[in-house]
Protein backbone atom coordinates (compact mmCIF):
# COMPACT_ATOMS: atom_id res chain seq x y z
CA UNK A 1 0.00 0.00 0.00
CA UNK A 2 2.77 2.46 0.90
CA UNK A 3 4.51 1.61 -2.38
CA UNK A 4 1.41 2.63 -4.34
CA UNK A 5 1.25 5.92 -2.45
CA UNK A 6 4.92 6.63 -3.18
CA UNK A 7 4.36 5.80 -6.85
CA UNK A 8 1.34 8.09 -6.96
CA UNK A 9 3.10 11.03 -5.30
CA UNK A 10 6.19 10.61 -7.48
CA UNK A 11 4.10 10.46 -10.66
CA UNK A 12 2.10 13.54 -9.68
CA UNK A 13 5.19 15.63 -8.91
CA UNK A 14 7.19 14.36 -11.89
CA UNK A 15 4.40 14.86 -14.41
CA UNK A 16 3.66 18.34 -13.05
CA UNK A 17 7.36 19.22 -13.27
CA UNK A 18 7.47 18.13 -16.93
CA UNK A 19 5.62 21.34 -17.76
CA UNK A 20 6.38 23.43 -14.68
CA UNK A 21 9.92 24.75 -14.85
CA UNK A 22 9.58 26.56 -11.53
CA UNK A 23 8.78 23.33 -9.70
CA UNK A 24 11.65 21.55 -11.43
CA UNK A 25 14.07 24.33 -10.52
CA UNK A 26 12.99 24.29 -6.86
CA UNK A 27 13.48 20.54 -6.35
CA UNK A 28 16.22 19.37 -8.71
CA UNK A 29 19.47 18.37 -7.01
CA UNK A 30 21.89 21.30 -7.24
CA UNK A 31 24.76 20.77 -4.79
CA UNK A 32 26.02 24.29 -5.45
CA UNK A 33 22.71 25.89 -4.46
CA UNK A 34 22.34 23.60 -1.47
CA UNK A 35 25.74 24.66 -0.19
CA UNK A 36 25.39 28.35 -0.92
CA UNK A 37 21.65 28.91 -0.36
CA UNK A 38 20.84 26.20 2.17
CA UNK A 39 18.18 24.66 -0.09
CA UNK A 40 18.33 21.26 1.58
CA UNK A 41 14.87 20.22 0.35
CA UNK A 42 16.62 19.38 -2.94
CA UNK A 43 18.37 16.42 -1.31
CA UNK A 44 14.96 14.75 -0.93
CA UNK A 45 12.79 16.53 -3.49
CA UNK A 46 14.97 15.56 -6.45
CA UNK A 47 13.97 11.94 -5.86
CA UNK A 48 10.41 12.81 -6.87
CA UNK A 49 11.46 14.34 -10.21
CA UNK A 50 12.26 12.58 -13.48
CA UNK A 51 13.76 13.71 -16.76
CA UNK A 52 11.06 12.24 -19.01
CA UNK A 53 8.35 9.61 -19.26
CA UNK A 54 10.78 6.74 -19.85
CA UNK A 55 12.83 7.68 -16.79
CA UNK A 56 9.68 7.91 -14.67
CA UNK A 57 8.09 4.68 -15.93
CA UNK A 58 11.25 2.60 -15.48
CA UNK A 59 11.78 3.77 -11.90
CA UNK A 60 8.13 3.35 -10.97
CA UNK A 61 8.00 -0.12 -12.52
CA UNK A 62 11.03 -1.17 -10.47
CA UNK A 63 9.48 0.36 -7.34
CA UNK A 64 6.22 -1.48 -8.00
CA UNK A 65 7.91 -4.84 -8.65
CA UNK A 66 10.25 -4.77 -5.66
CA UNK A 67 8.64 -2.28 -3.29
CA UNK A 68 5.53 -4.39 -2.76
CA UNK A 69 7.77 -7.37 -1.91
CA UNK A 70 9.91 -5.35 0.50
CA UNK A 71 6.77 -4.07 2.21
CA UNK A 72 5.76 -7.67 2.92
CA UNK A 73 9.28 -8.57 4.04
CA UNK A 74 9.41 -5.57 6.38
CA UNK A 75 6.02 -6.56 7.77
CA UNK A 76 7.46 -9.96 8.62
CA UNK A 77 10.55 -8.64 10.44
CA UNK A 78 9.34 -5.30 11.84
CA UNK A 79 5.68 -6.04 12.54
CA UNK A 80 3.73 -2.93 13.54
CA UNK A 81 6.74 -0.73 12.77
CA UNK A 82 6.88 -1.94 9.15
CA UNK A 83 5.23 1.10 7.55
CA UNK A 84 7.35 3.81 9.22
CA UNK A 85 10.47 1.68 8.69
CA UNK A 86 9.69 1.24 5.00
CA UNK A 87 9.03 4.96 4.58
CA UNK A 88 12.25 5.77 6.44
CA UNK A 89 14.15 3.37 4.19
CA UNK A 90 12.79 4.89 0.98
CA UNK A 91 13.06 8.56 1.88
CA UNK A 92 16.46 8.33 3.56
CA UNK A 93 17.75 6.33 0.58
CA UNK A 94 17.08 9.31 -1.68
CA UNK A 95 19.17 11.53 0.58
CA UNK A 96 21.91 8.92 1.01
CA UNK A 97 22.13 8.31 -2.74
CA UNK A 98 22.44 12.08 -3.35
CA UNK A 99 25.09 12.61 -0.69
CA UNK A 100 28.05 11.58 -2.83
CA UNK A 101 26.90 13.89 -5.64
CA UNK A 102 26.53 16.72 -3.16
CA UNK A 103 30.00 16.26 -1.69
CA UNK A 104 31.69 15.96 -5.09
CA UNK A 105 29.82 18.75 -6.87
CA UNK A 106 29.06 21.40 -4.26
CA UNK A 107 31.34 23.87 -6.03
CA UNK A 108 30.05 23.02 -9.51
CA UNK A 109 27.25 25.45 -10.32
CA UNK A 110 26.27 23.56 -13.51
CA UNK A 111 25.77 20.14 -11.92
CA UNK A 112 22.16 18.95 -11.69
CA UNK A 113 20.63 15.56 -10.98
CA UNK A 114 17.18 14.07 -10.49
CA UNK A 115 15.33 10.78 -10.19
CA UNK A 116 14.32 8.04 -7.78
CA UNK A 117 16.95 5.56 -8.99
CA UNK A 118 18.99 5.71 -5.79
CA UNK A 119 15.95 4.84 -3.70
CA UNK A 120 14.72 2.14 -6.09
CA UNK A 121 18.21 0.61 -6.04
CA UNK A 122 17.96 0.51 -2.25
CA UNK A 123 14.61 -1.28 -2.49
CA UNK A 124 15.97 -3.83 -4.97
CA UNK A 125 18.94 -4.60 -2.74
CA UNK A 126 16.78 -5.01 0.36
CA UNK A 127 14.79 -7.56 -1.59
CA UNK A 128 18.04 -9.31 -2.54
CA UNK A 129 18.97 -9.39 1.15
CA UNK A 130 15.77 -11.31 1.87
CA UNK A 131 15.82 -13.41 -1.31
CA UNK A 132 19.42 -13.83 -2.52
CA UNK A 133 18.63 -16.91 -4.59
CA UNK A 134 15.61 -15.41 -6.35
CA UNK A 135 16.32 -15.46 -10.09
CA UNK A 136 16.67 -12.14 -11.91
CA UNK A 137 15.62 -12.33 -15.56
CA UNK A 138 15.05 -16.02 -14.93
CA UNK A 139 18.76 -16.84 -15.13
CA UNK A 140 20.87 -15.22 -12.41
CA UNK A 141 20.48 -15.41 -8.61
CA UNK A 142 19.77 -12.10 -6.91
CA UNK A 143 23.04 -11.97 -4.97
CA UNK A 144 25.05 -12.44 -8.18
CA UNK A 145 23.00 -9.78 -9.94
CA UNK A 146 23.73 -7.47 -6.99
CA UNK A 147 27.48 -7.98 -7.30
CA UNK A 148 27.42 -7.36 -11.05
CA UNK A 149 25.17 -4.32 -10.62
CA UNK A 150 27.51 -2.68 -8.10
CA UNK A 151 30.54 -3.44 -10.29
CA UNK A 152 28.80 -1.93 -13.31
CA UNK A 153 27.78 1.19 -11.37
CA UNK A 154 31.39 1.74 -10.29
CA UNK A 155 32.67 1.19 -13.82
CA UNK A 156 30.05 3.44 -15.45
CA UNK A 157 30.64 6.18 -12.86
CA UNK A 158 34.36 6.20 -13.67
CA UNK A 159 33.68 6.27 -17.42
CA UNK A 160 31.21 9.15 -17.06
CA UNK A 161 30.06 8.52 -20.63
CA UNK A 162 26.37 9.30 -20.13
CA UNK A 163 24.17 11.60 -18.08
CA UNK A 164 23.15 8.91 -15.61
CA UNK A 165 24.11 9.31 -11.95
CA UNK A 166 25.58 5.83 -11.49
CA UNK A 167 27.07 6.80 -8.14
CA UNK A 168 23.58 7.43 -6.79
CA UNK A 169 22.59 3.92 -7.88
CA UNK A 170 25.63 2.43 -6.14
CA UNK A 171 25.29 4.32 -2.87
CA UNK A 172 21.53 3.88 -2.77
CA UNK A 173 21.91 0.12 -3.15
CA UNK A 174 24.57 -0.15 -0.44
CA UNK A 175 22.61 2.15 1.86
CA UNK A 176 19.48 0.01 1.54
CA UNK A 177 21.41 -3.02 2.75
CA UNK A 178 23.06 -1.15 5.62
CA UNK A 179 19.82 0.51 6.75
CA UNK A 180 18.06 -2.83 7.03
CA UNK A 181 20.99 -4.63 8.66
CA UNK A 182 21.45 -1.92 11.29
CA UNK A 183 17.94 -2.62 12.57
CA UNK A 184 17.95 -6.37 11.87
CA UNK A 185 21.56 -7.61 11.92
CA UNK A 186 20.36 -11.21 12.14
CA UNK A 187 19.31 -10.96 8.48
CA UNK A 188 22.96 -11.23 7.46
CA UNK A 189 23.10 -14.78 8.83
CA UNK A 190 19.77 -15.50 7.12
CA UNK A 191 21.21 -14.17 3.84
CA UNK A 192 24.36 -16.33 4.00
CA UNK A 193 22.39 -19.41 5.01
CA UNK A 194 20.24 -19.13 1.88
CA UNK A 195 23.33 -18.97 -0.35
CA UNK A 196 25.34 -21.63 1.51
CA UNK A 197 22.85 -23.80 3.48
CA UNK A 198 25.51 -26.14 4.89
Amino acid sequence: MVTYILIGITCLISIQAFSNQNLLNKLILSPYRIKNNGEWIRMLGSGFLHADWNHLLINMFVLYMFGTQVEREYQFVFGNAAIPMYLALYLSSIVAANSSSFLKNQNNSSYLSLGASGATSAIVFVDILFNPMQLFYGIIPGFMFGILYLAYCQYAARQNADRINHEAHFYGAVYGLLFTLVFKPGLLKFFWHQIWPN
